[in-house]
């Protein structure tokens, strides 16, 4: 039992689902019984969600999910002080993580899973190819040794990274990874559709890999950047040093912050300047009314919430 934090459950299945009307009434009202908060996202190709809440409800969750087929999931915990989602979201979408309209068979054609443990070797392996699938801004928060970015601004965009950059090296032993795994499946089907032969990867993502593989042994250089309030973690899941900028969404390092263009929840040296005096006036607006919530004890989903005040 973990008292002092939120568990936090990121998970994924790709499998053929039908009622999806009946899933989303299911989970958004188990989870709001059970004051979980965070994202879980259906379509007919299957489920990909993250999920924080107090350490039991997050098990009889699990247990919710298997007891209704989903007993092949990619699972990963991580945990933290704060609660790190403002709201609970559950959403039927077209695809569990938006890549194309082609018809891929992720759940059965994709690349050769390597497991966190086994990562390094074959990293080691001079002739892999080593590719970043995530956005560009992920990778300039950090990635693995020799890692080569795709230069992406959304994951859609990693199509045309295959056909102008990769498909000339196809030959190649190609070791592909993401934040949680999920991308890499979509990715790398697409690219067994497109004659690639000898691809792999990282089993559970840079998640699973930050969380298994001790700091001494990790080839992972930074931070991981994370789609929560956590904004990013580092190696063993120990909380990053990034904030968020809510002036442009991008992530800010310790070293930004220290900026004199960096105001908390307003701007940050990349916005600065181009940020409308509206929209800077609004977000000093936002803190001013979370700061006179903190005070009066008036609930805000922006306020950091801790688990005793889940209990």
């Amino acid at each position: 039992m973990n008292n002092t934090n939120f568990t936090i459950i990121s998970f994924y299945q790709f499998r053929k689902l039908t009622q999806l009307v009946a899933y989303k009434i299911l989970f958004k009202e188990f989870c709001s019984f059970h004051k979980l908060r965070g994202t879980i996202i259906l379509s007919k190709e299957g489920i990909n969600g993250t999920i924080a809440g107090l350490d039991q409800p997050i098990n009889q969750l699990e247990k919710k999910l298997k007891s209704k087929g989903f007993d092949n999931l990619e699972l990963k915990y991580s945990y933290y002080k704060y609660m790190p989602f403002n709201r609970l979201k559950i959403r039927i979408k077209k695809e569990i993580i938006t890549f194309s309209n082609l018809k891929l068979d992720v759940e059965n054609n994709t690349a050769k899973h390597v497991n966190a443990k086994d990562w390094n070797y074959l990293l080691e392996n001079k002739d892999t190819l080593l590719i970043d699938v995530r956005n560009k801004f992920e990778f300039e928060v950090g990635t693995f040794e020799n890692a080569i970015s795709s230069e992406t601004k959304n994951f859609s965009d990693f199509k045309k990274f295959v056909d102008n950059y990769l498909f000339s090296q196809k030959e190649k032993k190609i070791a592909m990874f993401c934040t949680g795994g999920i991308r890499c499946e979509k990715a790398s089907s697409f690219m067994i559709n497109k004659g690639f032969n000898n691809i792999f990867q990282l089993k559970g993502g840079v998640l699973k890999y930050l969380e298994e593989v001790a700091k001494k042994d990790s080839k992972w250089k930074g931070e991981c950047f994370v789609f929560d309030n956590r904004v990013s973690v580092q190696s063993e899941m120990a909380p990053g040093t990034f904030d968020l900028c809510h002036g442009c969404r991008m992530p800010v390092s310790a070293e930004d912050q220290k900026s004199d263009k960096f105001q908390k929840g307003v701007t940050c040296p990349q916005c600065f300047f181009s940020l409308s005096q509206k929209k800077k006036k609004k977000l000093l607006d936002r803190n001013k009314q979370i700061e006179i919530a903190k005070r009066k004890g008036i609930y805000s989903p922006y306020i950091k919430f801790t688990p005793t005040d889940f209990s």
